[in-house]
């Protein structure tokens, strides 16, 4: 059996549970650092004894697939907040030179984030000064990124010199100087790729957006991959925390020596120009990087397919889940269709005989409502080979399409059944109709990023409110999800942490 070694992003169920959740049942050992060993949001982990225990277990593994954000900073929210000297986290770094001198055959793929740049005022994952100044620091990036291209207006240069006025120095030279010392972590990471310590590796963009600091720091590092000549062994496209799913399902399918062919299809043409919340580019380009990132190749046959990929988009502009309920509108119901959307993917299950992977993606933060219930209808809940519609596009298809191929390879496990009604639960139950609901009874002090505990009142009361909509929407043929456990990783709302199986009487 081989050993696979994972270093997750972070401590998150998204991070450090659901590539070891979906490939279960599989012949592979796939282990994680101890828990113990992370941090808790602005709490670093403890990067020493991360990089103690991968080295000791990297002697006798397979390969690696390893956020080096978490051997850098200790996950990704510290990226964004630390004051390490560069010489330190170079350092670090050093551990995969000491991995590959003694173990030269292991495999390493790895991943490290272009420090994101929130357009909004919050210190929820950022440095405390952004709390104030948020906004005015995203729209310092975006308006010196239009004025170094001379297509700025006058309303933003306007702008801009308000915000020069009001911006205190220290703040704006605090964050540039991270974000300098992350894009020199960015270049090493590179130098790992081309001296082949780092055998594939990803660049990540969270909160993508076209112009401002990310895009700029994106042009820089894309001259770099192509000064070395690492167009096909760097990638570099949106996403953070589903990353890890993609480059395990590469991993994987690397030692079983397969490429499995994926065909395509969009609830709504329009879909593939829709550039999605949160992210720089039309979706159809990002999809081409998901598929080949988690090792696939994306062909025009139906009939040559091994894997059918459904992408339910919104028809022009991408919504909130959270607005599902409450906003109706052309894009989504007149600019796409569902009907023929699940009907397909109905003949391609029962005719075809191939995998379905659904990609729900026509709303931010959230499953689409409208979907989940034809899929319903048509009994297509666990028949699917994979679903997922949570946070980003892009972390949805990094966490749909690896399930997919893990169906692929190892079908009929329960284990994909469990992380099937995981996703339904969390990503349906929870991030479009449950976190919205139990926001609203909040009382003072708590609030969303705020709880009375990881397990307190407000967890149980998602829980029941969860266990309702298990049994008025997933009981289906004598098969009912169980919640086994139930946490707030963050003590906040928006994420859950759940553990689910799939009861078959």
């Amino acid at each position: 059996m081989r050993k696979i070694i994972i270093v997750p992003l972070d401590e998150r169920p998204c991070n450090y549970d659901f590539a070891k959740s979906m490939s279960r049942e599989m012949p592979y050992q796939v282990i994680v650092p101890p828990k113990e060993y992370y941090g808790n949001k602005k709490i670093p982990g403890d990067t020493e004894k991360i990089i103690a225990w991968l080295e000791k277990e990297a002697i006798d593994a397979d390969g690696i697939v390893v956020a080096l954000d978490t051997i850098l900073y200790g996950g990704i929210v510290p990226s964004r907040l630390h004051h390490e000297e560069l010489n330190t986290l170079i350092e670090r770094l050093d551990v995969l030179l000491r991995i590959k001198a003694v173990n030269p055959q292991i495999l390493i793929y790895g991943y490290q984030l272009i420090m994101r740049n929130p357009a909004y005022s919050s210190s929820e994952e950022e440095p405390d000064y952004y709390e104030d100044y948020g906004r005015e620091i995203h729209l310092y990036g975006i308006y010196q990124h239009k004025e170094t291209h001379n297509i700025i207006s006058k309303e933003e240069i306007v702008d801009f010199n308000r915000i020069k006025a009001i911006l205190p120095k220290k703040y704006l030279t605090d964050y540039l100087k991270r974000r300098a010392i992350n894009l020199q972590l960015n270049s090493q990471f590179l130098s790992l790729v081309s001296n082949d310590i780092v055998d594939f590796g990803i660049i990540p963009q969270d909160d993508a957006s076209v112009y401002g600091f990310t895009a700029l720091d994106q042009q820089k590092i894309r001259k770099l991959i192509e000064k070395n000549n690492l167009e096909l062994n760097v990638y570099m496209y949106p996403g953070a925390d589903e990353v890890t799913n993609t480059l395990l399902a590469k991993m994987i399918l690397h030692f079983e020596q397969k490429k499995p062919r994926f065909f395509l299809k969009y609830s709504s043409e329009l879909s593939k120009t829709v550039i999605p919340l949160y992210e720089d580019r039309p979706l159809a380009e990002t999809i081409k990087y998901q598929v080949l990132a988690a090792g696939g190749i994306i062909v025009e046959s139906l009939v040559d397919a091994d894997l059918v990929l459904l992408i339910n988009g919104p028809g022009v502009k991408m919504r909130e889940a959270s607005s599902i309920l409450e906003v109706r509108t052309v894009e989504y119901d007149a600019f796409r269709n569902l009907v023929e959307f699940v009907e397909f993917a109905d003949y391609v299950i029962q005719k075809l005989k191939k995998p379905v992977i659904i990609a729900d993606v026509a709303y931010s933060n959230g499953g689409d409502l409208h979907l989940f219930k034809l899929l319903k209808q048509k009994q297509l809940l666990y028949r699917v080979a994979a679903y997922a519609g949570w946070n980003t596009s892009s972390n949805t298809l990094g966490t749909a399409i690896p399930q997919g191929i893990f169906a692929y390879l190892y079908p009929k496990r329960k284990a994909n059944l469990d992380f099937l009604a995981h996703r339904y639960i969390e990503d349906v139950g929870y991030c479009t109709l449950v976190r919205k609901e139990v926001t609203k009874t909040l009382k003072e002090p708590y609030h969303y990023f705020y709880l009375d505990g990881k397990k307190g009142k407000t967890v149980k009361n998602i829980q029941e409110k969860l266990e309702e909509f298990i049994a008025l929407y997933l009981v289906e043929n004598n098969k009912k999800p169980l919640i086994k456990e139930i946490y707030s990783p963050w003590n906040r709302m928006f994420e859950i942490g759940l553990k689910v199986e799939l009861n078959d009487n």
